[in-house]
């Protein structure tokens, strides 16, 4: 099988990801205090859950206390933690759901028995939110509108930034026709993979332009301190706050060798990530599974990487 088609399969079971759902909303906003039926959905891992705004006043609105409040004042948390609705969702569980990621088919002996002596894994799925019509948490959400104009607007930033750092412009993205544009957010609204493929393929294969950088931005829980070389931060208080750290990040080594997840994580930080080859004080987690070391950055940009075109790394204390 050629790399080509090992991509495609790669990203087509990507796109298939999803995380069961079961939202309910929160006493303080219900009629009935505590006894509103649940919204259960099994949504895709890569989409956002901004986009289930309109759907959840919709289905809840009937056992609201204010049924007139707008779509705009929703948010969604888990356990004590706002969730931000431009994050994916599959980024989202992997930070704060809990749940045991998915290892490489060759972990050692020493990965297993690590993984099984913690006790019983924390029961995770279906995943359980708590959606609020009040108290909006403004100084850690983005406030979004019922019609889904700043989700686009911010998916759309994110998409220029990553064209930005391959190609060292964001001439590939502002170049789209507007039929390729208005296509690539229809994509992401109804997760339709035929409609988005052949635009992911334009802007990750412009003509006559090599990749200069990759686009990787790595989540740490703010426990993992010590990142000194941290270039981008979220300094936060508040409960579920993050150190979201990126850098520049090249294909190929000096050496002329392909960047490996060890060698980029060796290098942007070390302190965690020691050794290029074996996971010794935390692990990289995409998709729900640990990335081994030596995995190509570059192919798994091409494979792996979410609707914008970033790979969201959660980094997991070991």
């Amino acid at each position: 099988m050629s790399s080509r088609d090992v991509t495609s399969r790669v990203r087509q079971s990507v796109w298939n990801g999803s995380i069961p759902l079961e939202i309910r909303l929160h006493k303080t906003d219900c009629r009935t205090y505590n006894d509103s039926d649940p919204y259960l959905i099994q949504f895709p891992r890569l989409s956002y859950l901004g986009l289930l705004i309109q759907r959840l006043h919709d289905f809840f609105e009937d056992q609201l206390i204010y049924p007139e409040v707008s779509p705009a004042e929703a948010w969604l948390e888990y356990e004590g933690v706002p969730l931000k609705w431009h994050y994916p969702l599959g980024l989202l569980y992997d930070l704060y759901a809990g749940a045991e990621p998915a290892y490489p088919n060759d972990s050692s002996e020493e990965q297993t028995s690590e993984r099984s002596s913690g006790g019983e894994e924390k029961e995770s799925l279906p995943w359980k939110l708590t959606l609020h019509f009040s108290d909006y948490p403004v100084d850690q959400l983005v406030k979004l509108d019922a019609e889904g104009k700043h989700l686009h607007d911010l998916f759309i930033h994110s998409v220029k930034e990553a064209d930005y750092l391959r190609n060292g412009s964001g001439k590939t993205v502002m170049f789209l026709s507007k039929e390729d544009s208005t296509q690539l957010w229809d994509s992401v609204e109804h997760h339709n993979f035929s409609l988005f493929s052949p635009i992911n393929h334009k802007l990750l294969n412009p003509q006559g332009i090599n990749l200069r950088h990759l686009p990787v931005k790595l989540y740490l829980p703010h426990a993992a301190s010590g990142a000194e070389e941290t270039i981008k931060e979220e300094k936060e208080s508040a409960p579920g706050s993050l150190r979201v750290v990126q850098s520049l990040i090249t294909p190929s080594l000096s050496s002329r060798q392909p960047q490996t997840i060890g060698t980029a994580l060796n290098a942007v930080i070390p302190s965690l990530f020691p050794s290029r080859r074996s996971p010794l004080l935390a692990h990289a987690v995409l998709h729900g599974a640990v990335l081994p070391l030596g995995a190509s950055v570059e192919e798994l940009v091409r494979a792996g990487s979410y609707l914008d075109g970033w790979l969201h790394i959660a980094v997991a204390m070991m």
